[in-house]
């Protein structure tokens, strides 16, 4: 099983039928990537809730016009296939209008941030 794909297959299902919510196991990587998403605007917030025995993620969907603020999220990298890139061949998606999520010995960040902080890592995947 694919954690982060399931995370983002629950995203993508939770805007198809029009939902302000989604509930996500929580997990920290699955946390820094819901956060990347509320920094550029996906989504509007992005919070850990529960116990600390069973913590969820709630995840507040967005909405401009009834339309889905994300229009596509692609996985990239996945268990069967590791993708990494090195800074310099980290692209802009869509003409800058999405952006790509790596996965760095920094930390998770963007494809920008990451081209700015001369760092490559795995390619987690793209939102636009």
């Amino acid at each position: 099983m694919d954690p982060i794909a399931d995370m983002l297959t629950i995203i993508r299902n939770g805007q198809a039928v029009g939902r302000d919510t989604v509930k996500i196991s929580y997990s920290n990587i699955k946390f820094n990537l819901a956060k990347i998403f509320e920094r550029e605007g996906f989504i509007q917030k992005a919070e850990k809730k529960g116990s600390s025995q069973k913590p969820v993620l709630i995840l507040t969907l967005k909405y401009m016009e009834d339309r889905p603020k994300i229009t596509a999220l692609k996985r990239v990298s996945k268990p069967g296939q590791r993708i990494y890139k090195k800074h310099n061949e980290i692209n802009k998606i869509k003409g800058g209008y999405g952006e790509s999520i790596i996965s760095t010995p920094k930390g998770l960040m963007t494809g920008e941030e990451a081209r700015k902080n001369k760092v490559g890592g795995e390619y987690i995947c793209e939102i636009w």
